[in-house]
């Protein structure tokens, strides 16, 4: 029997796959748990909908990322704060300091695990950060730290 896996079944298929499995294992397990369905016209019709409005989906993040990049990349984040000789600061800015700061002042709302940062910033000036806005996307952002 012809089943389409509505999840992922161990050693068996992925979700979205159409497989012939044996008919008391289909029926016996996979209809009645909810982790198939069987593979009739009219439900691989809608599984290849899906699969279109999926594809669709995902190439207009990847727009939409793309965009975002342009505007990130023309702006500077600046922030103050105090600093010791030879332009070192007490204490450090953070991925979420910079990430609030882009909110408040240019109303770009990311999160804070999207900044690829090793380490805090715990220098005056310009740095480059790079932040990863879609697997294929990554920007750049100019972060300038004042002295307070």
């Amino acid at each position: 029997m012809k089943v389409i896996f509505l999840k992922d079944v161990k050693g068996k298929g992925k979700l979205g796959e159409v497989k012939n499995v044996s008919d008391g294992y289909a029926h016996n397990f996979l209809i009645k748990n909810g982790y198939a369905i069987e593979a009739t016209e009219g439900n691989m019709k809608t599984l290849d909908a899906k699969k279109k409005k999926e594809a669709k989906d995902a190439e207009i993040e990847l727009e939409n990322s793309k965009e975002l990049k342009n505007k990130i990349e023309q702006l500077t984040v600046e922030l103050k704060a105090k600093s010791g000789e030879g332009g070192r600061l007490f204490g450090s800015i953070t991925s979420k300091q910079i990430a609030d700061e882009l909110q408040k002042a240019h109303g770009i709302k990311l999160d804070k695990r999207k900044f690829e940062m090793n380490d805090a910033i715990r220098g005056l000036g310009v740095t480059n950060i790079k932040v990863k806005l879609h697997h294929e996307v990554t920007a750049t952002l100019k972060v300038h730290v004042k002295e307070q």
